[in-house]
């Protein structure tokens, strides 16, 4: 008993949290659009922070419920759906991240680059590009109402583990290899894009560090532009992004070839899957000093555009 207790409260605290903090971050860029020009950047953090809030809830809040002891609390179909939604989230948390750095990118690139005719002019054509999102993750995921059921369904002696809500039924292995590779090949593509994209992003940012240090060895007084802090940010999310989902995979890669799991790792990385989704909005609300300011002064209509777009500019 008190061991489930602290197991539930180690997974409600963070999630909560999270949750928060990914409603902070999507009300506020919400609140902006509906006093300003939409901006591709914007856009994006609002799907981002969207996408984080069904994984915490898909993922976090069943997770918390069955780390306190009630593993029974799930039917078929409600385990049907939380985890086909925690799967297509994942997906689109992957998408919508590379989206973020090609357009970070396009928005700092010269005129004349190739990079720039990436940027993505019209809020339209970003919402284009999250159906598409949607519709690609979907089908990728849909065999998992398929083989997704409760754990009342299924013989208590099959489950080996007390923390568990749902059971996978073993599929074929056509079926299985086939939306796999699925995966691995959308996963393998926006991991590439994003690397792409971010190493340029490097080398913009290097290239304004030179120019930096040129001006102030002439003593010209400087400022940091806004888009410089708004890639480094990027930059930095990338980063976190990077390090959540090499850990999943490396988790993954462990059970995988071992057959005795220790519950301690598994509970491990069950907070690796939802690192990034937890830690995300607070990244940029530590990058913009302002941001908790605007959310006790938003009947300031001014005060609150100010605080946003100093931080993306598009």
């Amino acid at each position: 008993m008190a061991l489930n207790l602290v197991k539930g409260i180690i997974f409600l605290s963070p999630t909560v949290l999270g949750i928060l903090g990914n409603v902070t971050v999507f009300v506020n860029y919400v609140l902006l659009l509906g006093g300003t020009e939409m901006k591709s950047v914007q856009l994006i953090l609002i799907h981002l922070a969207f996408t984080n809030i069904i994984i915490l809830f898909a993922k976090g809040i069943p997770k918390t419920v069955s780390a306190f002891g009630q593993g029974l609390f799930l039917h078929d179909t409600g385990c049907k759906i939380i985890v086909y939604l925690e799967r297509v989230a994942r997906g689109l948390s992957i998408c919508t991240s590379s989206l973020l750095t090609v357009t970070q990118a396009g928005t700092m690139s010269p005129t004349d680059s190739m990079w720039r005719r990436l940027k993505l002019k019209s809020p339209r054509h970003i919402l284009s590009i999250f159906i598409w999102f949607w519709i690609l993750n979907s089908l990728i995921s849909m065999n998992l109402p398929l083989s997704i059921i409760s754990i009342n369904s299924v013989n208590i002696s099959q489950i080996t583990k007390d923390d568990k809500y749902c059971y996978f039924v073993p599929e074929g292995w056509i079926i299985r290899w086939t939306f796999l590779m699925l995966m691995v090949l959308r996963d393998a593509v926006f991991l590439g894009i994003m690397g792409g994209s971010s190493g340029y992003l490097v080398f913009l940012l290097r290239r304004h560090h030179q120019r930096v240090l040129h001006l102030q060895s002439s003593k010209f007084l400087y400022k940091t532009p806004p888009e410089i802090r708004a890639a480094q940010s990027v930059l930095f999310l990338m980063l976190c992004f990077l390090v959540f989902y090499w850990a999943d995979c490396a988790f993954s890669m462990l059970f995988s070839s071992s057959l005795n799991i220790n519950s301690v790792m598994l509970n491990i990385q069950e907070y690796v899957t939802l690192g990034y989704a937890m830690l995300s909005p607070f990244v940029l609300i530590h990058r913009d000093e302002q941001l908790g300011t605007c959310c006790h002064s938003q009947e300031d209509s001014k005060t609150h555009k100010n605080c946003f777009t100093d931080f993306f500019c598009n």
